[in-house]
């Protein structure tokens, strides 16, 4: 059965995702990351973004590996790496964490 967050109307599977990605915005981002105690930044906004655009290149949300080569790419500027995500999200499960706040589904084989 979906859940909801902040008493708001936005409904999330079990894990926390989206039940519809087409719903994402920016502030629905931000909504999903108050509960990693996140406050997006204009760079966070930029990486869900790409994320989003991995989503609909490949169909499928990236996992950790696919997430940041992808990342590497697209944003070069950026310097991404594993660590780096870790600390701008708060959290050790970035591929799973990443997708959430970008509205997507948990990835496969992700915990």
């Amino acid at each position: 059965m979906p859940t909801t967050i902040a008493a708001t109307d936005i409904a999330l599977d079990q894990d926390g995702h989206l039940c519809d990605h087409e719903i994402w915005t920016p502030d629905v981002a931000q909504r999903l990351a108050d509960t990693l105690d996140v406050v997006l930044t204009d760079e966070h906004l930029q990486i869900l973004q790409q994320v989003r655009a991995f989503f609909e290149k490949f169909n499928h949300a990236p996992a950790t590996r696919p997430l940041i080569k992808w990342l590497q790419k697209t944003l070069p500027e950026q310097d991404i790496s594993n660590q780096k995500l870790q600390q701008l999200f708060n959290t050790g499960l970035v591929a799973r964490h990443v997708n959430r706040l970008a509205g997507l589904p948990k990835p496969p084989n992700c915990l």
